[in-house]
């Protein structure tokens, strides 16, 4: 955590924090890591766009030999991975651990330590799954594939030991079972400090729609995870120790990984859907000069897409043969789930309507997320048809799908919350001239690339096949679509710049309030102090910071609370513990590694895995033992 020197005079608070590295691998304080969680899931998030254009490099012609099909196979895989799991679910990350306790009213999370130790796992997990393309450059290494080639969804059972062989499918299956227990860590934090740290007066009904949304998507992450984990375990036991859950001819069942992977993979898709809503939902009444219209509407809808989003998994495997009743059962629920959400949609436009909208880059990506989310909303209620599906099913149009959910949807929402926030978490304000410039380069790039794969699929193009033969009619929307993404892929990249500056101080100097906000977060100084808040304000509205400046409410801001202005905030000290232990962790997982038999158990293997993980399994409990017995006395 960093260490503040503070001068006080009058009701302002100046302070110098302590940048140096040890202050950053040290710190439990939430903004701190929520900028750790930006800057890191950016990164991968450019990683993961880099194999997309791999991907479309291939396909832009007939029979292209630029990849290999092996290459073509990991490429997609990780792609998909790494946007997913180290893109977007930690980009979301880096809003929930900045935003959350400023907009409650708090001071940090419950568990900060926790937090940290949540950081550092995840690190952990993204780096070791992303390591088989370091490895891969070593000539001679291995004799088998080493990146994952399974696809994101890993079906059984070509990733049993049989039919992968190596450890490719090893280092997909214990990333993912890492990464997933720093999701658990903070989905458990993120709910005990929303339930019970709010600032006096603020009702349920009073928080932020955007807290709202990552409660609710911190109970979807609660409970999902368990899910993809079962799965995730009964694979490692079939590649790893002989057992035979989905090896059909011994008597598994490679649906059950299917049943597993799905009842995670659905609530995943508002997992990534429904923060960039929530922040859609802080962005639109913002540049609007209105409240947002029917906010309990839009908070109830979120909390029904994530109770509803439970039931409608096995749309995904309408083509598995599960019969009419099921079939009709899950078509009912997935075009009941279309329902909550097109009520966000109506409340978005409406609080819109007559309002003296502000056309800044967060406005234009959040508009933009309204319009490219319906387009892929209205094609997802298309396959809730078992018809339908089954002649989409496994082809470009479930590809272009999929996209303007997750790209047009997800990431448009999440850069608008970049640029709406980034003043608040850096001081700074981003070029408001590069901002609108990659907005339109990446609008004009999104719908060339996936809109045409809607006709790719209508004609009969396949998902995840390396290549095609002329004579297709497939040639000149693959052309536009590879065309759109390097257009798609320049408007990243100047939005990419436009951080980098912003993270070298160069750029205008933010006011505390550079969009008139409404909620607590706009009422602290920039940069917000350590504390956050010096006094811990009384909220009588969900809109507390508005009422004051222009409806005469009760004071929330800090530099109108006739304060001590020699009160010193105490706050939790910094400590190593929780990235030793989240590395202990990380080891002990990995060794599960070592106890491959290829698909048999092999006694040797397992006891190089029991001693390699015996040995970091006692460091763990002694970083623990050091983390209680820590003083965890404010300073």
């Amino acid at each position: 955590m960093a260490t503040d020197v503070q001068v006080q005079t009058g009701t302002e608070v100046h302070h110098e924090e302590d940048n140096s590295l040890w202050s950053w691998i040290t710190t439990v304080d939430h903004k701190r890591i929520g900028k750790l969680y930006l800057v890191s899931a950016f990164l991968f998030f450019l990683f993961g766009g880099i194999e997309a254009l791999l991907v479309r490099a291939q396909l832009t012609v007939p029979n292209a030999g630029f990849l290999s099909a092996q290459t073509y196979n990991e490429l997609f895989t990780m792609h998909a991975t790494t946007m997913i799991f180290l893109g977007v679910m930690p980009l979301s990350a880096a809003f929930f651990n900045f935003l959350i306790p400023l907009q409650i009213g708090a001071r940090d999370v419950v568990f900060p330590r926790l937090n940290a130790f949540s950081y550092w796992v995840f690190l952990f997990g993204a780096i070791f799954i992303q390591l088989p393309f370091v490895l891969n450059l070593v000539p001679g290494l291995f004799d088998a594939p080493v990146v994952p080639d399974g696809g994101w969804f890993g079906y059984a059972n070509q990733t049993s030991a049989k039919f992968s062989v190596g450890l490719s499918i090893d280092f997909w299956m214990i990333g993912l079972q890492i990464i997933g227990l720093a999701s658990l860590a903070a989905s458990f934090n993120f709910i005990t400090t929303i339930l019970n740290l709010r600032a006096p007066g603020m009702s349920l009904f009073r928080v932020p729609v955007f807290t709202w949304m990552a409660m609710v998507v911190n109970f979807l992450l609660a409970m999902s995870l368990p899910m993809i984990t079962i799965g995730l375990v009964l694979l490692m036991f079939d590649r790893n120790y002989g057992t035979n859950f989905y090896s059909p001819e011994r008597g598994g069942d490679p649906l059950l990984w299917q049943h597993l992977f799905w009842l995670f993979g659905h609530p995943e898709v508002y997992i990534l859907i429904l923060p960039a809503m929530g922040i859609v939902s802080e962005v639109l009444p913002t540049v609007s000069k209105k409240p947002l219209f029917g906010a309990p509407f839009v908070i109830f809808s979120g909390i029904l897409i994530g109770f509803i989003g439970f039931g409608v998994w096995s749309h995904h495997m309408f083509t598995v043969g599960l019969g009419p009743v099921a079939d009709a059962a899950f078509s009912i629920t997935t075009m009941i789930i279309a329902v909550p959400t097109a009520v966000k949609i109506f409340n978005w436009l409406a609080t819109m309507w007559g309002g003296r909208i502000v056309f800044n880059t967060a406005a234009l990506f959040s508009i933009s997320f309204v319009g490219l989310f319906t387009i892929g909303g209205l094609s997802g209620v298309m396959h809730a048809s078992p018809p339908v599906d089954l002649q989409h099913q496994d082809s470009y149009f479930v590809v272009a799908h999929f996209h303007y959910v997750l790209f047009g949807g997800a990431i448009f929402g999440l850069f608008s919350g970049i640029y709406f926030y980034w003043p608040k978490m850096f001081g700074v304000m981003l070029d408001e001239r590069m901002g609108k410039a990659s907005w339109l380069i990446m609008f004009i790039g999104m719908n060339l690339t996936f809109f045409p794969m809607h006709f790719l699929g209508a004609q009969g193009m396949p998902r995840r096949y390396y290549t095609y033969d002329p004579g297709l009619n497939w040639e000149l929307w693959n052309l536009v679509a590879t065309i759109g993404a390097f257009i798609l892929a320049l408007g990243v990249l100047i939005t990419t710049i436009a951080m980098i500056r912003g993270l070298l101080g160069q750029g205008e100097k933010a006011p505390a309030d550079p969009w008139d906000g409404a909620t607590l977060e706009w009422s602290l100084p920039t940069p917000v102090p350590h504390f956050n808040f010096q006094t811990v304000p009384t909220v009588h509205s969900d809109r507390p910071f508005w009422d004051e400046k222009h409806e005469g409410g009760p004071p929330v801001s800090q530099g109108k609370i006739n304060e001590d202005p020699h009160k010193h905030v105490e706050m939790p000290p910094p400590s190593f513990w929780p990235i030793i232990a989240a590395f202990c962790v990380g080891m002990t997982i990995t060794g599960f590694m070592l106890g491959g038999g290829g698909g048999e158990f092999n006694g040797g293997n397992f006891l190089n895995q029991v001693i390699f993980q015996g040995v970091f399994a006692i460091a763990l409990l002694v970083s623990l033992l050091m983390w209680i017995k820590e003083d965890p006395t404010p300073r």
